[in-house]
């Protein structure tokens, strides 16, 4: 073998190592991505069983029911569709109707999100950015304008959570 076809075994091999790993780590890590959905979204598009997703949205005004021992009942709107989650967990102090938030977790079978995480809204005029950037892009955003069943005005600007 020759000096040149020696190097290039060898840089062909590195890459294919370099490749596999690259590979590996992408495979791994799409497991625990988790997509930004609208409700809308999420009815018009199911995700496939076991995808996890974050639904942002809402909090539909009436919609909270709390049971003893049972598992927190709500559910998440954009003004245009709206979906019942389920999350068996401590929710945030900031947690309440009309404010936004941001659930993440799986659909299941019954059409039922079930969050495992669920995160509320910060201050006064904050709303999650995907949610901002969604219904700017549905045309339902008004700067300034305070969504239906909210007590305070939505957020202008959306910082990331």
């Amino acid at each position: 073998m020759t000096r040149k076809t020696k190097r290039a075994l060898s840089l062909a091999a590195i890459l294919a190592v370099i490749g596999t790993a690259g590979g590996l780590v992408l495979t791994a890590l799409s497991d625990s991505v988790a997509y930004f959905a609208s409700p809308t979204d999420v009815l018009s598009h199911p995700p496939g069983s076991g995808q996890r997703l974050r639904l942002g949205g809402i909090v539909e005004a009436g919609s909270v029911a709390r049971g003893e021992g049972a598992p927190v009942r709500f559910r998440v709107t954009d003004t245009v569709g709206s979906v019942d989650v389920t999350y068996a967990g401590l929710l945030p102090d900031l947690f309440r109707e009309g404010q936004g938030v941001v659930a993440e977790g799986t659909v299941g079978p019954d059409h039922v999100f079930r969050a495992d995480t669920v995160l509320a809204k910060h201050d006064e005029t904050y709303m999650p950015k995907e949610v901002v950037d969604d219904m700017k892009r549905r045309g339902l955003w008004k700067e300034g304008a305070v969504m239906a069943g909210a007590d305070a005005p939505a957020a202008q600007s959306g910082a990331g959570m």
